[in-house]
């Protein structure tokens, strides 16, 4: 059964990549990262992974990184197959803190420098919170620190607007009693997200641990002010319990 709990979470897994596998993954980035279309993946990029429904990919963009920030979201397959392994590894650790996740999604790599940033919004339990398999917390890896800024946070409210119902029949739908849904749409395309009053954490990690944050609790990136900022990032999943 997911409890609300996961999904409004937050972690970390201290060393979840070693110095050797950092190095290795920023090779490996490098070389992607000057190969001559590398524009494509950030001043020249017209897609996110960020949506919002009934916007463009411009739009979007314009709402979560108005200004900009590099994108890759098909990594080399060596840097996938060394951050699934990690996650792997971790999954003891995880599964004291969010038990119904088992599955990684594939990994994106996202870069910031000076003034770009990434502004507060839900993931949501997507697709679908009634469907398998759900999205129950994000992941994020630092590969490289900023001078100056580009620390992540989430933010926390107790206002009754976040929240849009109940989850019907939690039992027969896979969650705890008292689950909660959260409303789509929560980011800045929306003026009751962006009035809601919130509370801000921030954090800045070591490179190469892993921090998790709840599917449905707030969050963002804090602008770079100085030098950049890279981390590769995914979504943590439950399948079916019968799957």
């Amino acid at each position: 059964m997911i409890h609300i709990a996961e999904t409004v979470g937050v972690g970390s897994i201290e060393n979840f990549l070693d110095p050797a596998e950092q190095l290795h993954l920023a090779t490996l980035m490098h070389d992607v990262l000057t190969a001559a279309d590398a524009i494509r993946f950030g001043n020249e990029r017209r897609t996110s992974i960020h949506e919002i429904p009934g916007h463009s990919h411009k739009q979007a963009m314009a709402v979560y990184e108005p200004a900009g920030r590099v994108e890759i979201p098909g990594i080399p397959q060596e840097a996938e197959k060394i951050l699934q392994d990690a996650f792997e590894r971790a999954s003891p650790a995880l599964a004291r803190v969010m038990p119904s996740i088992t599955v990684c999604r594939p990994w994106t790599y996202v870069e910031y420098g000076p003034g770009q940033h990434i502004t507060s919004h839900l993931d949501g339990i997507a697709p679908d919170p009634l469907a398998w398999p759900r999205q129950i917390a994000g992941i994020s890896v630092v590969l490289t620190q900023a001078d100056a800024g580009g620390d992540f946070y989430v933010e926390t409210a107790s206002s009754d607007r976040l929240w849009y119902r109940r989850a019907p029949d939690p039992a027969v739908n896979g969650y705890a009693q008292g689950m909660w849904l959260a409303h789509d749409g929560a980011d800045n395309s929306a003026a009751w997200f962006r009035q809601m009053p919130r509370t801000r954490w921030s954090v800045a990690p070591a490179p190469g641990t892993a921090l998790l944050y709840g599917s449905q609790l707030a969050h963002g990136t804090l602008p770079v002010t100085a030098g950049r900022y890279a981390k590769f990032i995914s979504w943590l999943a439950a399948e079916h319990p019968r799957s």
